[in-house]
């Protein structure tokens, strides 16, 4: 009797131990890059950062904002400033308005001034859900007037970068940006104040070839793929096989294109400590 009993109760056990561990399918997140399924409320709580393997999920604009900036001290620059069609082309429309109505923003970046660490700067965030990053002409306009910003008022400058490179509809006007932004940056280097660039996942394209590498100093988040053309590209170009790693935010370290890869938990400290470092002159 107690045999069975035991038995019953063992069984019992087995089953409230597996559904204590089943989640709905809806309140489940699968990591892309492990496969693992988290409780979403889990990641949420761990910065969108999949606790199993420490991929680093892609977020909003305002997320990354919210989590960088002291509270209360966002202030949005050229917040209406809208994405345009200067070369009419065909399906861009329609593109754009889908975009919007998906993301909440007129464009691919948001420019805000504010405060990390108590040290006021100006911040750029470019939003990979927005078409993916593209850089616009609207998008270099905006980077380039949070730059004046910047160097009129005498702040440091702060850009996140996670772009898919220059936007194809706009053509020759969208390669200009990179021109344009980096000449801005030339004029702001002159007023001796630090620009800090952070690579996030992905940033490619004519985005990397221009503002995103030409920081003072450079972050990146783990596991981000930094580089111009992606890996399968250069590869079939070249007819051999990259090494593991290539392009990562790891690899570029190791090969001195990034100063340090910071997980996105300890990357206001980061950034708040370079904020410290540059205002005192180098004494903390």
């Amino acid at each position: 009797m107690n045999t069975i009993f035991a038995q019953r109760r063992a069984r019992l056990l087995a089953m409230k131990a597996l559904r204590d561990s089943y989640i709905p399918a809806e309140q489940a997140a699968r990591c892309p890059a492990c496969g693992a399924e988290t409780p979403r409320r889990a990641v949420t709580q761990n910065l969108s950062v999949c606790p199993q393997c420490g991929y680093h999920d892609p977020i909003g604009a305002y997320h990354r904002l919210s989590l960088v900036l002291d509270p209360g001290t966002f202030k949005e620059l050229n917040a209406k400033y809208p994405a345009a069609d200067p070369l009419e082309f065909p399906g861009y429309r329609e593109k754009l308005s889908q975009a919007r109505r998906k993301t909440g923003l007129n464009e691919a970046v948001v420019t805000a001034v504010g405060a990390v660490g108590g040290i006021r700067c100006v911040v750029g965030v470019l939003d990979g859900r927005f078409l993916m990053g593209s850089m616009s002409t609207a998008v270099g306009e905006k980077l380039t007037r949070a730059i004046e910003y910047a160097a009129k008022n005498k702040l440091p400058l702060i850009i996140f970068s996670a772009s898919g490179g220059a936007r194809m509809q706009e053509g020759i006007l969208s390669l200009m940006q990179m021109a344009k932004t980096s000449a801005a940056l030339a004029r702001f280097s002159k007023t001796g104040k630090l620009y800090l660039s952070v690579l996030t996942h992905p940033t490619t394209g004519g985005v990397t070839a221009s503002f995103a590498s030409l920081g003072d100093v450079i972050l990146a988040e783990p596991g981000a793929l930094i580089g111009f053309a992606g890996p399968r590209v250069i590869q079939q170009t070249i007819g051999e096989t990259l090494p593991e790693g290539f392009q990562r935010a790891e690899f570029q370290m190791e090969h001195g294109f990034v100063d340090a890869v910071v997980p996105r938990a300890q990357l206001r400290d980061a950034i708040a400590r370079l904020l410290r470092l540059h205002e005192k002159g180098g004494r903390l």
